[in-house]
């Protein structure tokens, strides 16, 4: 896959939600709990619960208490605190976010659940995957690979609709 810039890479985030959907749909049981990392991936878990039908409510996850750069990003916990309104210990957990980057998130969200409790596994499900990962964590079902720089930046935003669409910009 080559580079884009991102003024000219055209992702439809509908349509990617699809693909997602469909591959949570495979990995799924009515015992697996969503979890979605703030904010696009619990946005992202929020509606998959909904059209999947799932009995058990799906949770939200920071990784805001656990991140290796704290000291640069300081604390911002509040309204994306964690919730989860479910028995974590035991619990197959299927760990839903928008963008997998470096992986550092999904360490530190990994890190946030196992404060809750021991989950019997703990399974990867992104929109997007767009490479550059500084630790081994791959997700099981990714929508689409993008390759970007590293000065560039991708995430998901929701419309008043609750429609999803991408939003790029150069950090």
């Amino acid at each position: 896959m080559s580079s884009v810039a991102p003024h000219t890479l055209h992702l439809d985030a509908e349509a990617l939600y699809a693909i997602l959907l469909d591959g949570v749909r495979r990995l799924a049981t009515p015992d697996t709990a969503l979890v979605g990392v703030w904010s696009g991936g619990a946005w992202l878990a929020e509606r998959l619960a909904r059209d999947l039908g799932l009995p058990t409510p799906h949770g939200v996850i920071s990784s805001a208490l656990h991140r290796d750069d704290f000291s640069s990003r300081g604390l911002a916990v509040g309204k994306d605190a964690t919730h989860l309104p479910f028995e974590v210990e035991g619990r197959a957990i299927l760990l839903i976010d928008d963008v997998l980057y470096t992986g550092r998130t999904t360490r530190a969200v990994i890190n946030e659940l196992f404060d809750f409790g021991r989950p019997a596994s703990v399974t990867l499900a992104v929109l997007v995957d767009r490479g550059g990962r500084q630790l081994p964590i791959e997700p099981a079902v990714s929508a689409a690979r993008i390759t970007l720089p590293p000065s560039e930046r991708v995430s998901l935003d929701r419309t008043p609709q609750g429609r999803f669409q991408f939003h790029f910009e150069t950090v």
